[in-house]
């Protein structure tokens, strides 16, 4: 099936410009980004020695709510103040920094999660600092969605893409699968874990999980992924169109299977 996957930057988290562009519309990105499976979230806090959490890029706050719901004190750290004053707007603890340079003040966690934001920090970096901050035995857990778009919709976007994008970071005939894609950076987080040292040997957890669709939905959701937040409002249109026109013709909606992946690791006591 075609995908439209993004080519692997090997070093993501140099590019500020596109990590920190998420908060134009802060609305919609908490009204329309996905939640994570609460499987995922009740396995974390089961597996963490105690209730406080560090949510690193923690953007409008959706994990963070997610994890204070499950009985977690949670503390913020997101380097956009558009994305830290929405999540202090819904009761998440915030401090703006990016998280290479974020002061912890001599605090500590017992676990530091990411969800869908460890790709723009620096991985052994990253890595040392969580050490510095988890205490004995606390748990770093990066997450991240996969998912596949029905064949319909992906080759409308990819021929869109190639139209008005010509030259983004886009791979337009790519036939791998997300998944492959993805592993990339799954396996780019694991080996930051490791050059740190003093966790134990990473693991990924796999949620899978189906949500449905209707058009408007969707197109209310793209406009928050990654190199379409940054264009102008002309060609954003073009593309909206063209996968609107597609998902019309499926019947108006359509269903996104969702892999939810977890790359996770203890501090050694």
């Amino acid at each position: 099936m075609p995908t439209i996957n993004q080519a692997p930057d090997p070093e993501p988290h140099r590019a500020r410009h596109m990590a920190e562009s998420f908060g134009v519309d802060v609305e919609r990105y908490d009204r329309t980004r996905p939640h994570y499976p609460d499987a995922m979230v009740e396995q974390i806090v089961a597996a963490s020695p105690g209730p406080d959490v560090l949510d690193v890029g923690c953007g409008t706050g959706i994990a963070s709510r997610q994890f204070q719901a499950a009985g977690c004190k949670v503390l913020g750290v997101e380097p956009d103040a558009r994305m830290a004053d929405f999540a202090r707007g819904t009761g998440i603890e915030v401090e703006v920094a990016t998280f290479e340079a974020w002061d912890p003040a001599d605090r500590t966690f017992d676990a530091v999660i990411a969800g869908t934001a460890w790709h723009w920090v620096n991985p052994v970096a990253g890595a040392a600092k969580a050490a510095q901050v988890l205490r004995p035995g606390g748990r770093l857990a990066l997450f991240w969605h996969v998912f596949e778009l029905p064949p319909e919709v992906a080759e409308a976007l990819a021929a869109v893409y190639k139209r008005v994008l010509p030259d983004s970071p886009f791979n337009h005939q790519s036939t791998r699968s997300a998944m492959d894609a993805y592993q990339v950076m799954f396996t780019k987080a694991s080996d930051g874990i490791g050059q740190v040292g003093g966790f134990t040997e990473p693991e990924q957890w796999r949620f899978d999980w189906r949500r449905s669709y209707s058009r408007d939905e969707w197109l209310d959701q793209l406009p928050t992924q990654g190199i379409l937040t940054q264009l102008p409002p002309d060609k954003l249109t073009e593309i909206l169109t063209s996968v609107g026109t597609a998902i019309d013709a499926m019947g108006g909606h359509f269903t996104m299977n969702y892999t939810t992946v977890a790359v996770t690791a203890v501090l050694s006591a």
